[in-house]
């Protein structure tokens, strides 16, 4: 078996593949793509397989193409939808090109030296200068109405399974024009090979039947399962939904590390094969080291470090780890004001708030910036009742009655953490 492929099945990341296609990785260098859909101005963890795929082809010596779908991403897949996706005005598309593309330059190796250096095309580049007629006349005449029917997330949407609605036209001929993505990469950058999800295996089919009809060639496919978490949930949201970016700025390092810190036993012992390049070795002795003290959560801190780093960076992880030590108390006070606004923020989550003046906070006494100054606790008698039984922290270190804060106490620059006991904290921001 092609070692490509062999990696891909440990690791729990193979569904399918035409026959043939592990031949073809034997025979040669073989040049393969993946499509990514510009929605939105980053990708989310829900990317982070079919990146990983394309990073793991390219270290097994093939040449790997990241594809940004300028035009594609006009259309929208219906692939797995029930409904119609909104489509977007030509500026915000290519902003998200735009974005994309750097994001994707971060993972590949696109300096390499030899044959398998990583490539990025955009589909907008070839489709532009197309005319409607001469598409339906040069590829439309190529594939049958009946063969795109026959396509599972055609036939969905039209059997009314959670879109009584069907399809529009528009996403109709998405497969035709991810077909013709496919023969052109063929003709013009030796694409031998088309990869993705398991939900895409009629998409590149289409691409291959192209080839062979258009272009009398041979074209192979091969899939990826969809991750699910354990239970059988919808893997890369938060419970409320929202998606977890690679973009920082849209999810922050802290917030992103937490995500894979939080995995459950068994979701760890998937996504550690998934989502990190550890050989299988490795792997195996966390897994058995982690089985033996399933407490110390060593398969869960090893994930969240190697996806981590590998997204955001070494020093970005570094910040996250102590970000979230300061909730069990292995943190120093210098640690608490090194973060940065957002960070903090997200750390203590949830936690009262109340700006006030310079004044109020810097120089004055602790009792008073408990009680009447910050409204924490209800009078200085209960403050100093509080001080008195040790249970008064600031920035995370006990404080006595005599203490007061000045400017070098500030979290960046900016907030004072107050906190009774072990769980009640209060954030006093500096106006």
């Amino acid at each position: 078996m092609n070692s490509f492929i062999e990696e891909l099945k440990w690791r729990g990341l193979f569904a399918d593949m035409m026959p043939g296609t592990d031949e073809q990785l034997n025979k040669e260098v073989t040049t393969a793509y993946i499509g990514f859909d510009p929605t939105a101005d980053s990708l989310h963890i829900g990317s982070l397989i079919q990146i990983k795929i394309l990073a793991h082809f390219q270290q097994h010596g093939h040449k790997p193409i990241a594809l940004v779908g300028g035009a594609t991403g006009m259309i929208g897949d219906p692939s797995g939808k029930s409904a119609e996706r909104n489509l977007l005005d030509e500026a915000t598309l290519l902003h998200y090109v735009d974005c994309l593309k750097n994001q994707l330059s971060r993972f590949l190796d696109f300096d390499a030296d030899g044959p398998n250096k990583a490539e990025l095309v955009n589909n907008y580049d070839w489709m532009k200068n197309i005319s409607f007629l001469d598409f339906a006349k040069n590829v439309g005449k190529n594939i049958t109405v009946n063969y795109m029917m026959a396509k599972d997330s055609v036939k969905k949407r039209f059997s009314g399974d959670g879109g009584a609605d069907g399809m529009s036209f528009t996403e109709f001929t998405y497969q035709l024009i991810q077909g013709y993505d496919f023969l052109h990469l063929y003709q013009n950058n030796n694409v031998k090979l088309q990869m993705g999800g398991s939900d895409q295996w009629g998409n590149i089919t289409t691409g291959t039947e192209l080839i062979r009809r258009k272009a009398q060639g041979e074209a192979f496919a091969l899939t990826v399962p969809l991750i699910t978490k354990a239970d059988g949930s919808k893997f890369g949201k938060s419970e409320s939904g929202e998606n977890y970016w690679l973009d920082k700025k849209k999810t922050s390092p802290y917030k992103f590390y937490q995500f894979w810190l939080n995995a459950t036993d068994d979701d760890a012992e998937r996504f550690i094969k998934f989502y990190t390049f550890l050989g299988k070795e490795e792997i195996e002795t966390l897994i058995e080291e982690h089985k033996t003290a399933p407490h110390e959560r060593k398969l869960q801190k090893k994930l969240a470090e190697e996806v981590t780093v590998w997204v955001h960076g070494k020093d970005e992880y570094e910040k996250a780890v102590k970000a979230s030590e300061i909730l069990f108390g292995r943190s120093t006070a210098e640690d608490l004001v090194s973060l940065d606004e957002e960070t903090f923020l997200e750390v203590f989550d949830g936690v009262p708030q109340k700006e006030l003046p310079k004044a109020d906070v810097l120089g004055i006494s602790i009792v008073d910036l408990l009680s009447e100054k910050s409204g924490f606790l209800k009078s200085k008698s209960e403050a100093q009742r509080e001080i008195k039984g040790n249970a008064v922290s600031v920035n995370k270190e006990k404080v006595n009655d005599t203490y007061t804060a000045n400017e070098g106490d500030l979290i960046d620059g900016k907030f004072l953490l107050l906190q009774k006991g072990k769980k009640s904290y209060f954030i006093v921001k500096v106006q």
